[in-house]
């Protein structure tokens, strides 16, 4: 067995060779004959003369080996109290006859289709049967108001919409259909059909345009793969810029199913036969990552699972699923685990459930903090095992490669770059940092396969969000350092972007949703470091001349405006009014400084400051806890 070093190093010394011999593990209708195509940088392209489906190497040629009868996706819901598991055959038949359903609908290879559902098997075997007929398929978590929904619509306009009648969040039941219609009715881009999942727990009433998911799969002729080129996009993935407008990241097919493939066995040690659970939805990079594709293509079985981590019915239920399925590897984010720890501080939950088949917990999403390392660690008494990555990225950049060696764990830091990223720290001017200092994370070009080509429709925003900053290197927007062995720490966003439970959120799209309300002349959204979540937003709100508000019904209306245009995973519940913002003499708002000071640091009067008298008038809201 070669050691991570020796694995990285040929990765860096052969690139091209390294990641020809990864893509034969991959089944090709036409195998690639060089690996990347370098001609247009920074428009990088991987093995672009190769041709295949990922949903037959997901699921027919594990079915054609002969392992049609092994577990491919178990559901496991304990907000219905329902489980179900489908073979890979029986994965592999819904997956065509839903495609069929698509292409009766008249999508074609190409076309886009916006998936808009709860944690439920059919989210899955809808995205599959987009790639089973070459059809892109963008993702949209179920959480989204219809502004939200609406925006990625009119940017994929996709023909067709599949949704469900309602998604269920802990004892809440929320009606999908409702949201679906505000959507089109707000997009100036209308889709032909919507495919309609219908749900027990609240049916929806369907319209001339709707057509019964149950009703179509009973009709439906199978479809069989339809053969793309390894850079033609599988799907669209939306995340939050720093303004209102979403960034769409393109994904690739190829590129994507080779970085996947070779992530499974060597990042999580999970391979053909095993259980890897993933706690997350598939509205989520992680989810389409780590829930569908990567476990599938290795032939592993995946837990999809409907629920929170606590409260469905008590913190024991991750414990439970890996008990029943017999997970080897559990991945979530740390928001989880923290919940879990509030709730059960002693672990006193564990002593119920039987994990002797969990080697590995893994976590992501946002920074791991030392203390929820240490108490996880403790509790359970294996690896946990940090890592980074991005939706950019579509798999992780820094980790601990459990299946090639398990390397030291620093709580803190994601430990090292994985083969393909070559990490590095600069200061402004472009010049590397030293060991120990912080500095803008980046990455040299080109990335490797699975790492995003483009934005959908926009090389230019591409470019200029991503390339511009460093020439030769794409801008991580994370802070942070290395340390004298190569381990990566990665401190925090350098944007403002924040980081809800793992959720990437744009306070400059929340700062449009309170600047709309009637009353109010300005505003501020800042991140502030939340023990349970990461970060939260904090709103703060300038009201126009001679508008008199008792300030609780004005912070609930708010909180409310926010819930309706963005989501409930906004999580925006503190709004303050305050008298004045401070400000540069150029009018930007010191949304850093603020930051600073809610966070708990001293922070001085910035230079820049227009008049410090509205910084100090602030300091005391600032730093309510």
């Amino acid at each position: 067995m070669a050691t991570y070093e020796e694995i990285f190093r040929a990765s860096t010394a052969d690139p091209e060779g390294f990641w020809l011999r990864a893509a034969e593990s991959i089944d090709w209708a036409v195998p690639p004959s060089r690996a990347l195509d370098d001609s247009r940088p920074p428009f990088y392209r991987w093995f672009p003369d190769g041709e295949l489906n990922i949903c037959h190497n997901a699921l027919d040629r594990h079915v054609d080996a002969g392992r049609g009868e092994q577990s491919a996706l178990v559901y496991d819901s304990p907000v219905t109290g329902s489980q179900r598991t489908y073979t890979y055959s029986a994965l592999r038949d819904e997956v065509a006859k839903f495609a069929g359903v698509l292409a009766g609908l008249g999508v074609a290879a190409g076309d886009r289709v916006v998936i808009y559902m709860p944690m439920v098997p059919e989210a899955a075997i809808a995205m599959l049967a987009c790639a089973r007929i070459g059809a892109v398929h963008s993702v949209v978590f179920g959480g989204f108001a219809p502004k939200e929904l609406a925006v990625r619509i009119d940017d994929a306009t996709p023909s067709v919409i599949v949704s469900a009648s309602c998604g269920i969040e802990g004892k809440r039941v929320i009606e999908y259909k409702p949201l679906l219609e505000a959507a089109i009715e707000l997009a100036a881009h209308k889709p032909g059909k919507r495919v309609v999942l219908q749900r027990p727990q609240a049916e929806a009433a369907m319209g001339p345009d709707d057509v019964d998911w149950a009703a179509a799969m009973a009709d439906s002729e199978p479809a069989g793969c339809v053969t793309v080129k390894a850079t033609d996009p599988l799907y669209i993935l939306y995340t939050s810029g720093t303004t209102g407008k979403p960034k769409g990241v393109v994904r690739d097919t190829g590129g994507y199913a080779v970085a996947l493939n070779w992530s499974m066995p060597n990042v999580y040690d999970v391979g053909a036969g095993e259980t890897i659970f993933t706690g997350s939805d598939v509205g989520w990079v992680v989810g389409h990552s780590y829930i569908v594709y990567a476990p599938l293509l290795v032939g592993a079985t995946s837990v999809l699972y409907e629920g929170k981590p606590v409260g469905t019915p008590d913190a024991g239920q991750y414990w439970r699923v890996v008990a029943e399925h017999g997970v080897k590897s559990l991945f979530t984010a740390p928001t989880a685990f923290r919940a879990i720890k509030k709730e059960d501080p002693k672990g006193e939950l564990l002593a119920g459930y039987d994990l002797s088949s969990m080697k590995y917990l893994f976590l992501a999403g946002e920074r791991l903090d030392p203390e929820t390392h240490r108490w996880a660690s403790d509790l359970l008494g294996i690896p946990v095992i940090d890592h980074w990555w991005q939706t950019e990225t579509g798999w992780p950049i820094v980790a601990n490669p459990a299946g090639i060696e398990l390397l030291e764990i620093k709580p803190g830091s994601p430990t090292r770059p994985l083969p393909g990223w070559d990490v590095q720290v600069l200061d402004p001017s472009g010049a590397p940092v030293a060991t120990g200092t912080d500095g803008a994370i980046v990455v040299k070009l080109p990335m490797p396969p699975g790492a995003l080509p483009t934005l959908w429709n926009d090389d230019e925003r591409f470019v200029s969000s991503y390339m511009a900053a460093f020439d030769g290197f794409y801008l991580t927007g994370d802070g942070g350092h290395l340390d004298d062995d190569g381990y990566v720490f990665v401190m925090g966003r350098t944007d403002d972007v924040i980081n809800v439970a793992g959720h990437r959120l744009s306070t400059g799209g929340m700062e449009e949703v309170l600047a709309g309300h009637p009353d109010v002349a300005e505003c501020a959204v800042i991140g502030v470091a939340d023990p349970m979540k990461g970060q939260v937003p904090r709103g703060f709100v300038v009201l126009k001349a001679g508008v008199q508000r008792e300030e609780d019904e004005l912070r609930a209306e708010l909180v409310q405006l926010v819930r309706e245009q963005i989501g409930a995973v906004a999580s925006l519940k503190d709004v303050a009014v305050v008298a004045g913002l401070p400000k540069t003499r150029s009018g930007k708002i010191l949304r850093k400084t603020m930051r600073g000071i809610a966070d708990g640091a001293d922070e001085p009067v910035p230079s820049t400051i227009d008049d410090p008298a509205v910084l100090d008038a602030l300091r005391p809201v600032l730093r309510r806890p």
